[in-house]
C-alpha cells in the first residue's frame, strides 16, 4: 500500500505523467523555406524545444548530405520527442518534411500521446530559395553558384510532397497555407 500512496504523491506533485497538454509543431519546408528561423522564433516565444538535425550534423562535424547519419538522428530526436511530448512539453520539429506519410507518421505518434499537432508549411519560389541557401552558406560541401545546385533544388522540388488542404485540416492548427517567409 505504500507503494501506492508514493505514487498519487508523485502523481500529485508532478501532475500526470500523461498529460494531454503537449504540443509538437511539424515544420514542412525545401531548403532555404526558413524553417529554421521560424523554429527559432517558435522556441523563444513558445518555450519549446527544437530539434534541427542539420544543427546536430554540424556539431558531429559531419557533412549534412550523409543521410545515414541524418535518419539515425531523427530517430534519436523522435524517440526524444515522444518523451517530452508525453511530459506535456512543445516540441518544434524542423526535418522538412517532404513526404505525406512522413508527417502522417509524426502527427499520428503525437496524437497517440494525447498531444496536439500542428503544421507549419513554408514555402517559396526555388529562386528565392536558391537566394537564401547562398546567403547562408552553411551547407558543406558549399552551394555554388552553378547549374547543378539549381537542378539540385528542382529534383528536391519534384520529390516534395505539399501538404494539400485536405491533408492539413487533419492538423489541430496549421499556418495559412502556404507560409511564405
Amino acid at each position: 500500500m505504500k507503494i501506492a500512496t508514493e505514487e498519487m504523491a508523485v502523481t500529485e506533485f508532478m501532475g500526470n505523467p500523461a498529460r494531454p497538454d503537449g504540443k509538437l509543431i511539424i515544420l514542412c519546408g525545401l531548403p532555404g523555406s526558413g524553417k529554421t528561423m521560424h523554429a527559432r522564433r517558435l522556441e523563444r516565444e513558445l518555450c519549446a524545444v527544437r530539434f534541427c538535425p542539420d544543427e546536430w550534423m554540424t556539431a558531429l562535424g559531419a557533412e549534412l548530405w550523409e543521410s545515414d547519419l541524418r535518419d539515425r538522428i531523427e530517430e534519436l530526436q523522435w524517440r526524444l520527442t515522444k518523451d517530452l511530448l508525453a511530459l506535456g512539453h512543445t516540441i518544434v520539429i524542423e526535418w522538412g518534411t517532404w513526404g505525406r506519410s512522413e508527417r502522417d507518421a509524426l502527427r499520428e505518434g503525437a496524437r497517440a500521446l494525447g498531444a496536439a499537432v500542428e503544421l507549419h508549411f513554408l514555402d517559396a519560389p526555388l529562386n528565392v530559395l536558391l537566394d537564401r541557401i547562398r546567403l547562408r552558406n552553411v551547407e558543406h560541401p558549399p552551394v555554388t553558384p552553378d547549374e547543378t545546385t539549381l537542378d539540385y533544388l528542382i529534383s528536391c522540388d519534384e520529390q516534395f510532397q505539399r501538404p494539400r488542404a485536405e491533408e492539413m485540416s487533419l492538423f489541430d492548427s496549421t499556418t495559412p497555407w502556404p507560409f511564405v517567409l
